[in-house]
């Protein structure tokens, strides 16, 4: 059986590189190498040896994933689709999700409720744009729903106040293309005709 020859740190990781044999077989954070009980002259299977990998992977995975869910809240397919594109394997990926719910909490509720209130602050759209946003984050209807009727969005103040920062940079044109610019750029907001003529002169 292939038998560790040497447990090295790695540099500005808590993390060692583990040998067997003479040569590197694979990387292990602390927690996982203490509870492991991995040891110079200890003996491994190869069965052994998969196990720690695969627990080894997950250990090196979670802080980018830690990382990736804490610098704004995420939804629940933000988090399939991270998982998506380093194709990480469903049982890691149950295992993540476990260990990413015990430090933080994953709701798709509080990150609708959060989504719209940045919008409306920093971006503002109408409540159909922020319904296709949300759609496209993969929140359920009746969560978008109810979401965007506990909000008080009153949309011609919004539309105002956009319309006044894009005309500032229309004013090199003519009235009849100014009118004609800042018309669709509202209905790209998803603001309907209704609303929009309500500032258009």
């Amino acid at each position: 059986m292939p038998v560790i020859t040497a447990i090295k740190p790695q540099k500005n990781k808590p993390r060692v590189s583990v040998f067997l044999d003479g040569r590197f077989r694979f990387g292990i954070d602390l927690e996982n190498l203490v509870k492991f009980g991995l040891r110079v002259e200890q003996e491994l299977t190869e069965q052994d040896i998969e196990k720690i990998i695969k627990i080894a992977e997950i250990g090196k995975t979670f802080p980018k994933l830690l990382k990736f869910a804490t610098i704004r809240p995420r939804s629940m397919k933000e988090i399939s689709d991270w998982f998506k594109r380093r194709e990480i394997g469903e049982d890691a990926q149950e295992k993540l999700l476990t260990k990413l719910q015990r430090v933080i909490k994953v709701d798709d509720e509080e990150f609708a409720k959060w989504w719209v209130a940045q919008r409306l602050s920093f971006s503002p759209r109408s409540k159909k744009a922020l319904a296709v946003e949300l759609m496209q984050k993969g929140i359920d209807n009746n969560t978008i729903k109810s979401v965007l009727e506990e909000t008080e969005i009153d949309e011609l103040p919004l539309v105002k106040k956009l319309a006044e920062k894009k005309l500032r940079s229309l004013s090199r044109y003519d009235e009849e293309t100014r009118n004609k610019k800042l018309i669709a750029f509202l209905q790209r907001k998803g603001f309907s005709w209704g609303v929009i003529k309500g500032v258009v002169k």
